[in-house]
């Protein structure tokens, strides 16, 4: 698209935010000259962070890949040359060939994950060209599938409140979640709240601008989350602060809940937690008298060995209070079931040969490549870094590094990833692409039409995809179709009345429309859990071998060493994305440790000196930062750098485990243990 005038053009960020916020563009001679938040989208209403006002530099940055390149060197530099697009085709189609015939396709193997959300790249064509392939299963859960599974078995899915309905609220409690840095529009409803008389409550492990912004902040020890709303429900069962009317008509399992609860008293809970039993009692206390309340539960604490339960134990505390009867009441952990696409018309599974066909977990992509029978000999890379973000690090790129796998990626840069590919193609950015992007948080649909040609030679996923399947000689009645074809299959409403009149021409027209109109929000009537009801007690957990009421697990990490590790996200990258720009690697400075000054002063360290901070599986060399942010025992690294040895950028999860979490088989990444060693 070119332009010879200035003018402001409807977008949508793509990244793995919650807000999936609408975006006001300006463009000038058909380049992005200014990046805002649009005033009309009911969500965003005009605000976004400072790292999306900041992409025109990741479009226009000077490292942005434009042509396919073929690597000259070993595996673990950045020696390439630029090759055709059709050389690239031919020499993975060859490949792919070679590898069915020989090994069989599920010695193919895509890693992918949300580094662009929209539907037909993430989540689209990608899918439906693995499938009719033949190769190994991802099983995608490196973020929530521990507690989105934990979750379900209380709710039924991912069904919390309307986020607009929070202006509402009276009692905020936020659970796990830097809102301020992840999900800032919470925090502006949260804010909206507040000046209508609300009080704003963190919990977490680490003391950061959201803490800041909250009234008060609990300061919890990692991994011990369930522990504490087991305390809570406790003085709520006690003190007869709960609503026995909303029990009996909507949930099942009180009695064992209940039963389950006694046994955490605030003084055993205080042990497990390091919350004082006072400030239980008085949270609990203002938790029953409160209403409504709602609770935003976050990602972080889902990373734990027993995650998934701890997600599931504080979705049970709305249920007994009723806070769901309250406009601006009860919990959320995602929204992603009111904008339920149709899948199998997206993804079709259908093409998918062998059912049977094995599945590797994401996680244990380390494990994956060094251990599988047949063994992986074709990893197919796009919308992810796993050289970065996988757990366990060092293992995946010794893996990476064998000769005999053939590594493809599809991206914008080159990430630490492409260090051992064998070919890197360039992706588009959203900007240049058609594509259909929902939220995990708001109830909102966007449809996003390009406003930029490709630059140079990129492909979108969609497009590299079909390409792909054409040129393995698929059928072209599945393959060889549009964009705006599969958003129409995707928008099939059958399996999903609450996006009943969501169309292409609407989306087009409005530019976002709601799912389930303007009365979205959990319908007591029948929740999608086997009862029917909120699930206090879940058979369904019994018989796959898990409490079947909440309860406290200790973490799973030996305790070799001294401290517990928390790697949360920074402000200003996300994941690994943006870590390579610039003015916002100035505005995080460098990378942190965070140490109680107390421990710190125990082993002889200062504020701002280099530490390594090591354990069996890696070692990483960070700042020191000491104070009173974290808990004795506990450190706090905070962002993925990229590599820049000389620099200090060391990637933290060289540290982190691969072991999977209780449920929905999660990530672990926090239930890690560390020594930290000074610099010498």
């Amino acid at each position: 698209m070119t332009s010879t005038a200035s003018t402001t053009v409807r977008s949508v960020c793509p990244f793995d935010c919650p807000d999936a916020c609408g975006l006001a563009v300006t463009l000038e001679d058909g380049l992005i000259t200014q990046i805002t938040g649009d005033k009309e989208h009911p969500v965003t209403r005009g605000a976004i962070c400072n790292k999306v006002r900041q992409l025109t530099d990741r479009v226009y940055h000077p490292e942005r890949l434009l042509y396919p390149m073929k690597r000259v060197g070993p595996k673990g530099t950045l020696a390439f040359e630029r090759i055709g697009w059709e050389e690239a085709y031919g020499e993975i189609v060859a490949r792919m060939h070679r590898i069915m015939k020989e090994q069989g396709a599920e010695a193919i193997l895509p890693y992918s994950f949300y580094g662009n959300m929209g539907v037909l790249n993430a989540e689209g064509m990608d899918r439906r060209f693995f499938h009719r392939l033949g190769a190994s299963r991802l099983d995608r859960t490196i973020c929530n599938a521990a507690g989105a599974e934990g979750y379900k078995y209380t709710m039924g899915g991912s069904i919390g409140i309307d986020p607009e309905d929070t202006v509402h609220t009276k009692l905020f409690l936020i659970w796990g979640c830097n809102l301020v840095s992840t999900n800032m529009h919470q925090a502006m409803l949260a804010a909206e709240a507040r000046r209508k008389g609300a009080k704003i409550i963190h919990i977490d492990v680490h003391r950061n601008r959201t803490s800041s912004f909250a009234d008060r902040f609990i300061h919890i020890r990692p991994g011990t989350d369930a522990a504490l709303a087991l305390g809570m429900m406790h003085v709520l069962i006690r003190d007869g602060l709960i609503d026995r009317d909303f029990i009996h008509d909507h949930t099942v399992g009180y009695d064992e809940l209940a039963a389950q609860a006694a046994a955490y008293s605030p003084r055993l809970v205080e042990d497990i937690t390091g919350v004082p039993a006072a400030e239980i009692e008085e949270l609990a206390v203002l938790y029953g008298t409160v209403s409504p309340s709602f609770i935003r539960i976050g990602n972080g604490l889902q990373h734990h060995d027993n995650g998934g339960m701890a997600i599931r134990t504080i979705a049970c505390l709305p249920a007994l209070t009723g806070a769901w009867r309250e406009r601006g009441g009860g919990a959320m952990k995602g929204n992603g079931w009111y904008s339920r696409l149709n899948a199998d018309k997206i993804e079709r599974p259908d093409l998918l040969q062998d059912p049977d066909v094995r599945t590797v977990n994401m996680n244990q992509l380390g494990d994956a490549l060094h251990e599988l029978n047949p063994p992986v000999h074709m990893l197919f890379v796009y919308n992810s870094n796993p050289a970065i973000v996988a757990p366990d690090q060092n293992r995946v790129r010794s893996g990476l590094l064998r000769e005999d796998l053939f590594t493809v990626v599809h991206d914008l840069f080159l990430t630490d990833t492409c260090k051992y590919a064998d070919i890197v193609l360039p992706a588009t950015s959203h900007f240049e692409n058609t594509d259909l992007y929902t939220s995990y948080w708001h109830l909102y649909l966007q449809l996003h039409e390009p406003i930029l040609e490709p630059m140079g030679e990129c492909k979108s996923n969609f497009t590299l995809f079909k390409e792909l399947a054409l040129r393995m000689c698929f059928e072209k009645d599945v393959f060889d179709i549009s964009e705006e074809q599969m958003i129409r299959d995707a928008l099939d409403s059958e399996h999903n009345p609450l996006l009943k009149g969501i169309t292409v021409e609407g989306l087009k027209q409005y530019g976002w429309m709601k799912a389930g109109g303007e009365g979205s929000g959990p319908s007591f009537g029948r929740l999608p859990t086997p009862s029917g009801k909120i699930e206090l007690y879940s058979e369904a957990m019994r018989r796959s071998g898990l409490p079947p009421v909440p309860v406290h697990a200790p973490l799973r990490e030996p305790e070799k060493y001294p401290f517990l590790l928390t790697t949360g996200p920074n402000h200003s990258f996300i994941n690994s994305t943006f870590a390579n720009q610039e003015k916002l690697r100035k505005l995080e400075k460098e990378p942190l440790v965070h140490m109680h000054a107390d421990d710190a002063a125990k082993l002889g360290l200062t504020d701002g000196e280099k530490v390594i901070v090591r354990n069996d599986r890696g070692e990483a060399r960070l700042t020191l930062r000491t104070g009173r942010d974290v808990l004795p025992g506990v450190l706090v690294t905070q962002g993925l750098w990229w590599d820049d040895a000389g620099g200090g950028k060391q990637a933290v999860n060289a540290l982190t485990p691969q072991r999977l979490a209780d449920m929905g088989g999660g990530a672990t990444f926090f239930s890690n243990r560390v020594e930290v060693l000074k610099l010498r």
